[in-house]
């Protein structure tokens, strides 16, 4: 019996993390093909990443995922970073299964906290595009304008609160903002 639950759980966390199949990353502070290349670089250094396409007119980046490993933002961005740029837009490519939004509420989801913060009360299913609204993650700018949107803390922290305790999520943990394009 206990290998059964070891198995059922084991396939469950591939298959929760196998939700996001592409993530295009924008890059900030580009000047020439060799700025690209350091990037492709560092990002195809991840273990999980199946393949980099770099576009240079438009500083953008194109990442595809091996089956079954799990998609870290944060990993991706420090990629960047580690390259000596910074990531100024990131768009995932999510496979929902009957998830339900609701306006300004957290969610648990393919092994990540997301706070949708543009959503509309609606069940999600199929494939989705969602932009991660953190600080690193977008202009200043953008960052200001969007807290209008929420008043809980976990926006200015990126890090689960108390607010977060209604969705059964740990405080504590990483919360990614999003909006739903």
């Amino acid at each position: 019996m206990k290998k059964l639950l070891f198995i059922i759980v084991l396939f469950s966390a591939i298959n929760s993390q196998a939700q996001i199949s592409k993530v295009s990353l924008q890059a900030s502070g580009l000047t020439c093909s060799m700025c690209s290349n350091a990037i492709n670089k560092s990002l195809k250094s991840l273990t999980n990443v199946e393949k980099v396409v770099s576009n240079i007119s438009t500083s953008t980046f194109d990442i595809s995922f091996k089956d079954g490993g799990a998609v870290n933002f944060d990993e991706l961005k420090k990629k960047v970073e580690d390259a000596g740029f910074f990531v100024s837009k990131l768009i995932a490519d999510v496979s929902f299964k009957n998830v339900q939004l609701r306006k300004d509420e957290h969610l648990s989801y393919a092994g990540m906290n997301l706070h949708f913060l543009n959503s509309t009360n609606q069940l999600l299913n199929g494939s989705h595009q969602i932009q991660i609204l953190d600080k690193g993650y977008v202009s200043s700018k953008v960052y200001k304008k969007n807290q209008s949107l929420t008043k809980m803390d976990c926006y200015k922290t990126g890090i689960t609160a108390s607010c977060c305790a209604s969705a059964g999520i740990a405080v504590g943990s990483r919360m990614y903002h999003v909006n739903l394009l």
